[in-house]
């Protein structure tokens, strides 16, 4: 099954790919729909974890905190525009295209020249994981099987690669948590300036 699949695709991903989309095919429907609906809402569910952990930040004068919620949605952004670069840049073709004699729980293949590697909803979930996670310790430890359950339902829908998902999950969780940190410096030394004059007038007073 896997000669079909582009020879750029590692061959233990096309049978991995290739055993979950079996498996999947042999699930009842009502699996598939759940999972059809899951792969979609799933970063709604996590866009709603990071909202709550920064609003566990927002309170109080924690200037980093503040500065933290306000980097978070920036570099979740900045990881799908990686995610997009790569993906036009690689242009590696869809398992579904690929191999098109396999059934699919998805109910369509993404037309071409919307690419498999990485995948763009695993990059975001990733991100959206590990932002989580910097923001609220409690609530990132439930984001993150989230997270990884969202990259999986995208192979078991048939529309991505076992190494697209990986590949996904491991960028959004760098760009995340490396630059998240990194973004919030300026943005907390704007905040310094800006509540410094008030802490002057509130002493003169």
């Amino acid at each position: 099954m896997t000669d079909a699949v582009a020879t750029d695709v590692p061959d233990i991903s096309a049978d991995w790919y290739h055993d979950v989309v079996e498996f999947a095919d042999s699930t009842p429907q009502p699996v598939h729909w759940f999972a059809t609906y899951f792969t979609e809402g799933a970063l709604l569910l996590l866009g709603v974890l990071l909202v709550l952990a920064a609003l566990t930040r927002l309170s109080g004068r924690d200037v980093r905190g503040h500065a933290l919620v306000l980097a978070a949605p920036v570099t979740v952004l900045l990881a799908y525009a990686a995610s997009l670069g790569l993906k036009n840049l690689i242009a590696e073709d869809r398992p579904c295209r690929s191999l098109a004699d396999l059934a699919i729980v998805a109910a369509h293949c993404p037309p071409v020249g919307d690419w498999s590697f990485p995948s763009n909803h695993s990059t975001i979930a990733g991100a959206l994981a590990a932002t989580t996670l910097l923001l609220h310790r409690r609530i990132g430890l439930v984001a993150v099987p989230l997270a990884l359950l969202a990259g999986v339902s995208r192979t078991f829908v048939g529309v991505h690669y076992p190494h697209d998902v990986a590949a996904g999950l491991l960028l959004g969780a760098l760009v995340g948590a490396l630059l998240t940190p990194l973004a919030a410096r300026p943005i907390a030394e704007v905040l310094h300036r800006r509540t410094r004059p008030l802490v002057h007038v509130g002493r003169h007073r």
